[in-house]
């Protein structure tokens, strides 16, 4: 009987530790297409706002600051009303792909991650003609510093912290509401509260999002779907994308030097 229980307990051992791999292997497959997106979506804004700034009147379509002017490219996609389909499109990019994600392969998913990064790169591109290059690396610093204790403190922490989702969504639905009204009314008040708001919302939903992730393989760790365990990492790199992505917009309200 002793050696029954030392054999279970073996098993039971094996079991957990391979788990304890699976779920280490997969956080850093999370966080590698992560990055990978992160590192997609600053090399398309860099590009996008090379071509649509220049110091040449000649081949000037509008000017924007001392010695600063839009090309006919910048003009198009900063000032027509192309503006508004490269402002949108990220949204309607990430409910498209919400909605497909269990009619497409994991592959197949993982591109669309990737041409999502790239959109979400041109949609944010105007910051390099707002901001100063420095305060941008300066702020992408700070977001990543806040970003990284913030998702380790949601992997580690044994609080369930699940009941926060519900709020937070909420809270991110207000946020959407009341940027869509303030792009009319155009008030810095409201602009600083719904800055302060996103900060502090999306640096909860990091936290969320972390211990959503690795629940959710637990969870599903032990029925071997390897189909699913990808589409899990690639929706979860898109969840801990986009809360890195806003919480570093919302910050370079407070924290960006503007041109």
């Amino acid at each position: 009987m002793a050696e029954n229980r030392t054999i279970q307990a073996g098993r039971v051992g094996g079991v957990t530790a391979a788990i304890d791999e699976g779920l280490k292997a997969h956080m850093n497959k999370v966080y590698g297409l992560m990055s990978v997106g992160m590192l997609l979506t600053a090399l398309a804004a860099w590009a996008i706002s090379g071509l649509s700034v220049t110091t040449d009147p000649t081949a000037a379509a509008a000017q924007i600051g001392a010695d600063r002017y839009l090309t006919s490219f910048g003009a198009a996609i900063y000032t027509s009303p192309l503006r508004w389909v490269v402002m949108f499109a990220p949204l309607a990019f990430v409910f498209g792909f919400s909605a497909a994600i269990n009619r497409i392969s994991a592959a197949a998913a993982q591109l669309v991650f990737y041409a999502f990064a790239v959109v979400m790169g041109i949609s944010i591109s105007s910051i390099f003609l707002v901001f100063t290059g420095y305060s941008i690396v300066q702020t992408f610093l700070v977001t990543a510093i806040a970003f990284a204790g913030l998702s380790l403190w949601g992997y580690t922490t044994k609080r369930d912290i699940s009941g926060w989702g519900s709020f937070l969504i909420m809270g991110v639905i207000g946020l959407i509401v009341a940027s869509l009204v303030n792009l009319w009314f155009q008030s810095p008040a409201v602009m600083f509260a719904i800055s302060a708001i996103g900060v502090l919302i999306f640096a909860g939903l990091t936290a969320y999002d972390t211990q959503n992730i690795k629940n959710m393989y637990l969870a599903h760790a032990q029925q071997g779907d390897s189909e699913w365990l990808g589409k899990s990492a690639i929706m979860g790199a898109l969840n801990l994308y986009l809360d890195f992505i806003n919480m570093f917009m919302f910050l370079l309200q407070f924290l960006g030097d503007r041109r």
